[in-house]
């Protein structure tokens, strides 16, 4: 092979690897929306985060240091299924299933539902719901963990913002990134890609802020559309391949 030709080949490989990254980065930040959707209804339904689990920790133990184990029981409560969920979400992902995503979204999916079914039929108890949708925001963090080489969380918001800063910081320095994937791979994309991650956390919360109180439990039908959304163009992107 000459050396045009493998120019031309690595050329072929470095776009293909950005198509692929602008791909999982859109997916990340719809991901992101969905998880902030999630959290404000909990916040404006439960007084409890369903997918932020350093907000419930702080609850936990401030309300237990004040001798109030009642009301540290729902964020307590919360951190547990999300564990738990993100054990489920770990195994599915990394199992010999076909298509995993699939299962993973769907499992998503049909949980939101299950709360909206629950509240339709006045089921006023928030202990289940807390328990399912913060199972189900642990299954989906495992769902994407990585945009090419830069890792994403999609719902721990601290280290989004960690992360961020600390590209920006890298960038200014004009410092070189060691795993970078091509040329428009730099500190400055990632740090872009982290903000876009973190405002479709903060889209989504303001989603459910303005219409939680208005629709209640149908607001969960937006993340549910997306998810199915999400699902139709990963089987179109895998059939394509």
């Amino acid at each position: 092979m000459s050396d045009g030709e493998n120019s031309q080949a690595r050329d072929f490989r470095t776009v293909a690897k950005q198509q692929v990254a602008r791909t999982e980065e859109w997916k990340a930040v719809a991901l992101a929306v969905v998880a902030g959707i999630v959290d404000g209804y909990g916040i404006i339904s439960y007084h409890t985060y369903l997918s932020y689990m350093s907000g419930n920790t702080t609850q936990t133990g401030y309300r237990i240091g004040q001798g109030d184990f009642s009301a540290a029981a729902p964020a307590a409560l919360a951190i547990v299924f999300f564990v738990g969920g993100s054990f489920a979400g770990s195994f599915l992902v990394h199992s010999n299933a076909g298509r995993p995503h699939f299962l993973v979204f769907g499992l998503v999916t049909v949980s939101l539902a299950l709360i909206i079914g629950f509240t339709q039929l006045r089921f006023f108890s928030s202990w289940i719901p807390i328990a399912v949708l913060s199972f189900a925001m642990g299954v989906m963090n495992m769902a994407l963990t990585r945009v090419v080489a830069q890792r994403v969380r999609l719902t721990f918001v601290t280290g989004t913002l960690h992360s961020l800063g600390e590209h920006l910081a890298l960038a200014a320095k004009h410092a070189p990134l060691p795993d970078s994937q091509g040329s428009w791979d730099t500190h400055a994309h990632r740090a872009g890609l982290l903000a876009c991650v973190w405002g479709g956390f903060l889209a989504g919360a303001l989603m459910s802020g303005a219409g939680a109180p208005q629709f209640g439990a149908w607001i969960l039908l937006l993340p549910i559309a997306m998810l199915l959304a999400l699902t139709v163009f990963d089987r179109n992107a895998s059939e394509t391949v």
